[in-house]
């Protein structure tokens, strides 16, 4: 029976759908888990499967509730800022609000606690987060002006990651620093998460659309983009000003290590760092909303339920991904690679095709490119250049574990293809797939993919090695997704110049058989 109350019906009817597709989801994975603990391969004990079984039911609601609550809060936060600010023409107050809102919700960002967290060895983890927050702020300015401007993505992220790679190699001059290397590309990919990516499409969208002129819509994207490299920058500086002991050590990824507190625990944690985090944009948004924005009460009320369900479902997110889905990817590296490492490769080909499914912020993604291309780029499409994109992005990172060379070796021709590629795409597959590179980097890469890869090099190399060569399978995750989905862009436009050159022989056919034109 339906409910009278309209709050209540908007929550309950998006929540079912959310629900199925969360299932569909998440289920891949975890059939792929448990199939794998079926074989000798893998030994996964009686409680680690109740746990991790436990911990899928958790991250299922989890994704969903957060899902529903990127829909009713963050989106419509995003976009109403974007639209506010830049209809009050006070461009000013709309450059700090973006720098500021950037810091913000990169600190809010739970796959960069995960990430920090695990390299807190090396680095303090507070000034990490603080110098990918600054790193964001600068380059979320960059793509507001991008975006007033209408300003050409392409060229300013050539220019982008040309300046990356020379702060690259100012750090390969630095003996001590330079296996930091691999963990300054990864902090571009987990800073666009679940929080980040809603917030930040939302308000290009908001801005775009105030704006206004030629391709609005394809001048929305991009930020995401432009966010992943700043935080590359920055920490790359830090790193090249770091100094002292900078020897990595593993942390204990094991199920009881982590549940020594209790399930309580782990939830209390979850629960301390997503209201902490949440609380910085929540009170910045009603700073903005007495001083700037004045929204009507009901839409008020629609984002405070949908930062109630954020808030829950990311609290379920990190609980289950902390107790289960950590210890089990590292786990499942750590054997596989003992046992075979042509079948760790393999396994993580496909890990990595369904990994993505369970992302929260791909599936906010794909709705956008969705609804803002009309269809013309579908979920479908993007979800399958995603998939294969992300799949070989990790059997290529446990290739590299394996023989022991550079990830350059990987990102230098990589982006200079998907750079290359933007030349020869329309404008609007460049965009999105740039954005797409960021969003694939989600929490469940931090946090399941990371220490299968720590796992797997531990076996094959060495705990000294692990830095080096383990991590940078978030920055490999980042980065093919971009080929991938410009050659959806560059197979539409070879089907275009097929169709046309196919009319064109068939004028050039009638005109051959009647070549008298008759004008009445």
């Amino acid at each position: 029976m339906k409910s009278q109350n309209p709050i209540l019906n908007a929550v309950l009817g998006p929540l079912r759908e959310k629900l199925r597709e969360s299932l569909t989801s998440v289920l891949p994975v975890s059939l792929l888990v448990l199939a794998l603990s079926a074989t000798p391969w893998v030994n996964l004990s009686h409680h680690e499967l109740l746990v991790f079984l436990l911990a899928a039911g958790l991250l299922i609601v989890g994704i969903s509730l957060f899902n529903l609550g990127a829909d009713m809060a963050m989106t419509p936060m995003g976009q109403y800022i974007g639209e506010g600010l830049t209809s009050s023409k006070k461009m000013g107050l709309l450059l700090s609000v973006a720098f500021v809102m950037g810091l913000l919700i990169t600190i809010a960002e739970p796959d960069l606690s995960v990430l920090a967290t695990q390299v807190s060895a090396i680095m303090n983890g507070t000034v990490l987060i603080v110098t990918v927050g600054i790193g964001v702020g600068v380059m979320l300015l960059l793509g507001v002006v991008k975006i007033l401007f209408h300003a050409d993505l392409t060229s300013i992220l050539i220019y982008s990651y040309m300046v990356l790679f020379c702060l690259a190699a100012l750090l390969m001059d630095n003996s001590e620093a330079f296996p930091l290397l691999s963990m300054c590309f990864d902090s571009g990919g987990v800073t666009t998460g679940p929080i980040t990516v809603p917030f930040i499409m939302a308000l290009g969208v908001g801005i775009a659309l105030t704006v206004g002129g030629r391709n609005a819509s394809e001048n929305s994207f991009g930020l995401i983009a432009l966010c992943s490299v700043g935080p590359i920058a920055a920490v790359l500086i830090l790193s090249m000003l770091s100094s002292g002991n900078l020897e990595y050590k593993v942390p204990d990824y094991s199920m009881d290590a982590i549940l020594s507190g209790g399930l309580g625990h782990v939830f209390g944690r979850a629960m301390a760092d997503v209201a902490k985090s949440l609380a910085l944009i929540v009170v910045f948004f009603f700073i903005l909303q007495f001083a700037v924005l004045k929204l009507p009460k009901t839409k008020i009320l629609q984002i405070v339920v949908g930062i109630v369900n954020a808030f829950i479902g990311l609290v379920l997110f990190l609980a289950a991904v902390e107790m289960a889905f950590m210890p089990i990817g590292y786990k499942i590296g750590l054997e596989l690679a003992q046992t075979s490492p042509l079948y760790l490769i393999v396994f993580a080909f496909i890990i990595g095709m369904v990994v993505v499914l369970a992302e929260p912020a791909v599936h906010v993604l794909n709705a956008q490119v969705n609804d803002i291309t009309g269809g013309e780029v579908s979920r479908r499409q993007m979800m399958i250049a995603l998939s294969v994109g992300v799949g070989v992005s990790i059997g290529l990172s446990v290739i590299r574990v394996y023989y022991g060379f550079s990830l350059l070796y990987y990102l230098i021709p990589g982006y200079v293809l998907s750079l290359g590629l933007s030349f020869l795409v329309p404008k609007l597959y460049t965009a999105i797939a740039f954005d797409s590179g960021g969003v694939a980097s989600g929490p469940l890469t931090s946090s399941f993919i990371l220490p299968l890869v720590i796992g797997a090099c531990m076996s094959m190399q060495g705990e000294s090695k692990v830095m080096e060569l383990a991590f940078g399978v978030v920055a490999m995750v980042a980065m093919t997704p971009l080929i991938t989905i410009q050659s959806l862009g560059f197979k539409s436009v070879l089907a275009t110049r097929r169709r046309r050159n196919a009319a064109f022989r068939r004028i050039l056919a009638n005109a051959a058989e009647d070549p008298i034109i008759y004008f009445d």
